[in-house]
């Protein structure tokens, strides 16, 4: 059986040339794009809606967005409108889905969100917007959301309740098991081994059993990078390593999460701050082993990548979301297309 497969965009690459690897990894049979709304550089709604325009079949998921960049009255009204625009896949599912999270330190303090309690506002906001997207008029009470008689108020064209799937992107042991217990499915985070994965899985697990659901019945995509060159898998491991800097310096839930020694953690972090240059990056990459990188990603040849991305597969992923390094994606795309694990 052909696995499924997608592709993760944030804002490495312009964006037409994403819009055409979207319709090249639709032809040859990805079945999802994830969408970034990546620090303060690319809004995912925008991205998301020329996808959904420029694809037929492909669904296209946020991955993900911030709960407090939006209100949930708001976001469920716009995942409404993009509903509409994509249509459903030919097996009558929804094109978009849903991705949401709490953000993260330090930019959500710099723009002056107070992250208390996220485990209670991811809570509400997705009570909430599931049920703002069965059309009926919604009165939530909540600590973060407050909603007083409110419906998606769509005066023409299709009323029909929104089947649109929600995701939240996790990290943590908490957050995975509110994951398991209130969602469809959870957006695993990359830069992680597939031990890490596999406890992660099992969390999510012990979250579902508290809904009267198994595993089995929570989609499990991750991101996942994948730094692909046949021709210079050198250069493709030192991109691997910058990335590894980056997350090591700035995204302290992730960095937890990988297993790296907390030394080599510090030493990055003595050259890798927020923001940072791609030259801190490159510079800091010099300190990362090359079995840390192999241990996170799918790094080097595209038979090395796709032997990585298998571990992945048989810690619990139900769908890697590769996340392209190179300059090219296209490669990324062939090494995967229609493959079976």
């Amino acid at each position: 059986m052909t696995q499924r497969m997608a592709l993760y965009l944030q804002d490495k690459h312009d964006i037409r040339y994403e819009l055409e690897v979207a319709k090249y990894a639709e032809e040859k049979g990805f079945t999802e794009i994830w969408q970034a709304d990546t620090r303060l550089a690319r809004d995912c709604v925008v991205l998301m809606s020329a996808l959904l325009t420029e694809t037929r079949t492909l669904k296209i998921g946020s991955g993900v967005l911030p709960i407090y960049t939006r209100n949930p009255a708001v976001i469920a009204a716009t995942w409404s409108t993009m509903w509409e625009l994509g249509g459903l896949t030919p097996e009558g599912e929804s094109r978009v889905m849903l991705g949401l999270g709490a953000w993260w330190e330090p930019i959500a303090g710099r723009v002056g969100v107070d992250r208390r309690k996220p485990l209670t506002a991811v809570r509400e906001n997705v009570e909430a917007i599931r049920q703002l997207f069965t059309m009926e008029e919604v009165t939530y009470e909540g600590e973060f959301v407050h909603l007083d008689r409110i419906s998606l108020d769509v005066a023409y064209g299709d009323k029909s309740p929104r089947d649109i799937p929600i995701y939240i992107g996790a990290t943590g042991p908490k957050m995975l098991e509110l994951t398991g217990e209130i969602c469809d499915g959870v957006v695993l985070n990359y830069i992680v081994s597939p031990d890490y994965i596999r406890d992660a899985v099992a969390t999510v697990g012990r979250g579902a059993e508290k809904s009267g659901r198994t595993i089995d019945d929570i989609d499990r995509p991750e991101l996942l990078v994948c730094s692909l060159s046949d021709d210079d898998p050198e250069e493709a491991m030192l991109t691997g390593k910058s990335l590894v800097a980056y997350y090591l310096g700035t995204e302290p839930h992730i960095m937890k999460a990988s297993g790296a020694d907390p030394g080599l953690v510090d030493r990055v972090q003595e050259i890798v701050g927020w923001p940072a240059t791609e030259a801190d990056y490159r510079k800091a990459a010099k300190l990362i082993p090359d079995d840390l990188v192999r241990s996170l990603m799918a790094v080097g040849t595209s038979e090395e990548c796709r032997q990585q991305v298998a571990e992945y597969i048989e810690a619990g992923v139900t769908c890697p979301i590769l996340f392209p390094m190179l300059d090219d994606i296209k490669p990324v795309v062939d090494a995967f297309s229609n493959w079976q694990p």
